[in-house]
């Protein structure tokens, strides 16, 4: 047995799956992705040692990396999930909520994707989203989490930490989800839930504040472009708030 820690929704997900075997999406010496299904939908939950990006839809062991785990096969049972027949016993709870939009957010950070490149790899992506752009959007770009999608995770989770609720955008997400990864088809339901990444929750809290820069520059040295593409969803978001308050 290895003790993980996790956020509260994917303990209870994990508490509400069947038993039997999960399917290893993706693996590597940092993480490991398994497929687990719930009683309505499938789910990506990985398996971080603490050097991965701690997503918001993973156990976290506390070791920099997986240890003897390959991931060579995965099961539940009584929800508990086991790699390689070693069951990663949930103990502590994180937080992964994005925090409040502090009263002084504006954004004075350089962009971390220019537009142009956007542009070219995702198409224009206004800051006042509409379902049409959403199901355009959505699944456009390469690797685990397409650039497009990791724009709309940081769009939504800016209006999940400013309190605004956004039903129709979040519906025509989840309409969307079939036509991208697993892992990234969590991950934007995590931000339709206002649940984050540390960095990109360090980067909310920041904002207006002298510290903002750096958190902006942590954030998007995450990954390839994900952590980029989150700073730029989270930037038209911010300009589609501030042009509603104003």
């Amino acid at each position: 047995m290895i003790p993980v820690s996790a956020p509260p929704r994917v303990r209870a997900q994990l508490r509400d799956a069947a038993d039997g075997p999960a399917r290893i999406l993706h693996r590597g010496r940092h993480a490991v992705y398994v497929e687990v299904a719930g009683p309505s939908e499938r789910r990506c939950v990985g398996v971080l040692g603490a050097a991965a990006t701690a997503v918001p839809c993973g156990l976290r062991l506390s070791s920099p990396d997986l240890g003897q785990i390959r991931g060579d096969r995965a099961y539940l049972r009584s929800g508990v999930l086991h790699l390689d027949g070693t069951a990663l016993e949930i103990g502590r709870i994180v937080d992964v909520s994005v925090p409040p939009l502090p009263d002084t957010a504006g954004s004075v950070a350089a962009q971390a994707i220019p537009p142009a490149a956007v542009t070219e790899l995702v198409g224009p992506v206004p800051a006042r989203l509409g379902t049409g752009d959403v199901v355009r959007v959505v699944g456009r770009g390469d690797g685990l989490t397409p650039l497009g999608d990791d724009i709309v995770c940081g769009w939504l989770a800016v209006h999940r930490a400013a309190g605004v609720d956004t039903p129709e955008i979040d519906a025509a997400v989840r309409s969307c989800l079939d036509r991208t990864t697993l892992l990234s088809a969590t991950l934007l339901d995590c931000a339709i839930h206002g649940e984050v990444i540390a960095e990109f929750a360090a980067y909310v809290a920041s904002l207006g504040s002298v510290a903002e820069p750096a958190r902006a520059a942590a954030l998007a040295a995450v990954g390839h472009t994900s952590g980029g593409g989150m700073l730029y969803g989270a930037r038209l978001a911010l300009t589609a708030l501030q042009g509603v308050a104003a």
